[in-house]
């Protein structure tokens, strides 16, 4: 083999150093071994990979053509390396992560690049779907943790962790044609007799009825599919409030106000996982970051 992982770290060294004696140093060898291993490659390749001069030596058109090549695969190896030591430390070997439909994602996504960012091999998959269709997938075992709503009740099999809120306020299309849009008071029984959109399992019964007012509703298992059905006026819905804000703002859905409580559902965020599976090291560090969030 013409290049092997100790070549590549040779030809990087000259080359970032500018002479055998500099990457000797870099490397803790002896300049006459550097130079050896250098001629030895450039005789196996056939062809010249440094002009040398009196101090120092100059990479050939052939070298700069295989550079970047050569880094790219440095590189590689050196995430391969901290990698497998990684897996000894206890890192898992890939992390998959479920997250309710009705939940805004954007501190987990920020989490997930960070984590990510730390150990860049590690296989990450990443589930949206209906609470009752996330719990489902981590009590079988095919998500490894899960962030969603905390239930009414707790689960000996799970262990959990509070991460935050979500905050779901009740909004209707600016276009639907009730007196939800023309009113400027409403009490929260009004809305009983108008169509809800509710983000749930297509094939589970609902077990959380804190978001269920209305006495008929559609459903669907995806929140973008939820604002576009509130939007195109098929029925009120309760939206994530930094989903609903913006939508307001620009006039295509309205907040409703309700005299006799506040819009607004808060509900608790939990950080879920089972408890015979306990978290590895990037799970670890995921719900830390959710918790400093």
């Amino acid at each position: 083999m013409i290049f092997s992982s100790d070549s590549i770290e040779l030809f990087l060294a000259v080359i970032d150093h500018g002479s055998f004696s500099a990457a000797a140093r870099a490397l803790h060898r002896v300049p006459s071994a550097i130079s050896m291993a250098i001629s030895n490659l450039e005789a196996e390749l056939g062809y010249a990979l440094f002009v040398r001069e009196s101090r120092q030596v100059r990479p050939t058109a052939a070298a700069l053509a295989l550079l970047p090549h050569a880094r790219v695969i440095s590189e590689q190896l050196q995430q391969l390396t901290a990698h497998a030591a990684e897996l000894s430390e206890g890192l898992e070997t890939r992390l998959s992560i479920g997250v309710a439909a009705d939940i805004d994602n954007a501190r987990l996504m920020h989490a997930i690049s960070a984590v990510s960012a730390r150990h860049p091999l590690l296989a990450i998959e990443v589930t949206t779907q209906p609470q009752d269709d996330i719990l489902r997938l981590l009590r079988t075992g095919r998500v490894d943790l899960c962030v969603a709503y905390g239930g009414l009740e707790t689960s000996l099999q799970e262990d959990f962790h509070f991460v935050g809120t979500e905050t779901l306020v009740a909004v209707i299309s600016a276009h639907h044609g009730s007196e939800l849009l023309l009113a400027s008071e409403l009490k929260l029984d009004d809305l009983f007799h108008h169509r809800q959109i509710v983000i749930a399992s297509a094939d589970l019964p609902i077990s959380d009825f804190r978001q269920l007012i209305a006495g008929s509703y559609w459903r669907t298992n995806s929140l973008a599919t939820a604002v576009n059905m509130v939007k195109a006026g098929l029925g009120w819905g309760n939206l994530p409030i930094s989903v609903a804000t913006p939508l307001a703002r620009e006039g295509s859905v309205r907040i409703l106000p309700f005299s006799n409580v506040a819009n607004g559902l808060k509900l608790p965020l939990y950080f879920r996982w089972l408890k015979q599976n306990p978290l590895g090291k990037a799970g670890q560090e995921l719900l830390a970051l959710l918790k400093e969030g």
